[in-house]
């Protein structure tokens, strides 16, 4: 017999109180991880079909929908944009407008969750050894710069962790991550 698949609790390599006095780039990636992990946690334990269940109508978010959104901006970001590496979509098609939250399936959930770790490892390699005043082009001749996407993933993630607690929460009663 076998058993349905269940979130994992992940490892947390963050503390909050670890990054107050780090230089400005362990700080940014320290950030960038601890909501990483924040949203790991707000998963962990949950079985496929609860984390794919509405539970703050009307929205259609749900905890996995999250976590594939996350990849496709994690993807977005660092690795089209900043890396110019030509490459498409995780979960959707352009112009879907969705980035990764309709379509979550509980089939697939397991998937879903190593494919996203899988995006969190590539984005790393991508900033990786890159200075944060590195600038990469933007829309009508804009640059943005490595810097400012470290604080726009963070801005995102914290977010979207807001989100996941809410739908935790809902799903079980139980709050923070």
């Amino acid at each position: 017999m076998t058993t349905a698949w269940t979130a994992p609790q992940p490892q947390r390599t963050i503390r909050i109180g670890d990054l107050t006095t780090l230089p400005e780039r362990a700080m940014l990636e320290g950030w960038l991880t601890w909501h990483r992990e924040t949203l790991l946690a707000q998963c962990a334990g949950l079985d496929a079909a609860r984390l794919v269940r509405t539970t703050v109508e009307p929205s259609n978010l749900t905890l996995l929908g999250l976590v594939r959104h996350l990849a496709e901006v994690e993807r977005a970001w660092f690795r089209r944009r900043f890396a110019g590496e030509d490459i498409g979509n995780v979960f959707t098609g352009p112009g879907d407008g969705d980035e990764g939250i309709e379509g979550a399936d509980e089939a697939y959930a397991e998937r879903d969750f190593a494919r996203y770790r899988a995006e969190i490892a590539a984005s790393d390699a991508a900033a990786a050894g890159h200075d944060l005043d590195e600038t990469f082009p933007f829309a009508r001749g804009t640059a943005l710069s490595l810097r400012w996407l470290y604080v726009h993933m963070i801005q995102e993630y914290a977010r979207h962790n807001g989100h996941a607690d809410f739908l935790r929460e809902r799903t079980d009663g139980r709050t923070g991550g």
